[in-house]
Order: C-alpha cells, then structure tokens, then sequence
C-alpha cells in the first residue's frame, strides 16, 4: 500500500482544479463546528465538547499543510 505526502496530494488537487486546500480546509473546520453545536444543543454535551476541539486541530493542519506549499 502507498501512501502519498502532502506535497503529492497538493499537487494532484491543482492539477485536476479541486477544490482548492484552503476552502476544503474550512469547509471541514465549519462542518465540525456546526456538528459541535448540533452535538451540544441535542443533549450530548461530551461528544459536542469532543467533536468541538477538531476545529483548531483542522485549521492546525491546514496552516501547516499552507505553509509547506
């Protein structure tokens, strides 16, 4: 099995005109904040708090992933 660094993937998603890192990087980032709040109201308060510390640790790795281009 292969496995493909950042710089591989990065290039592929230009090459073929994806979605760029950025956008899907917080597009991610706010589609955990939104299941957070969701988790939260619905009563599950601990997995709400959980799913909730994602969004710094994604937006972390699309910084690093921005700053290796």
């Amino acid at each position: 099995m292969s496995t493909a660094s950042p710089r591989q993937f990065i290039a592929f998603a230009e090459e073929f005109h994806l979605v760029s890192l950025t956008k899907s990087i917080l597009i991610a980032a706010f589609i955990s904040f939104l299941l957070s709040v969701s988790l939260w109201f619905l009563g599950h308060k601990d997995e709400g708090l959980f799913v909730g510390i994602w969004v710094p640790s994604i937006l972390s790795l699309g910084a690093l992933l921005e700053a290796r281009r």
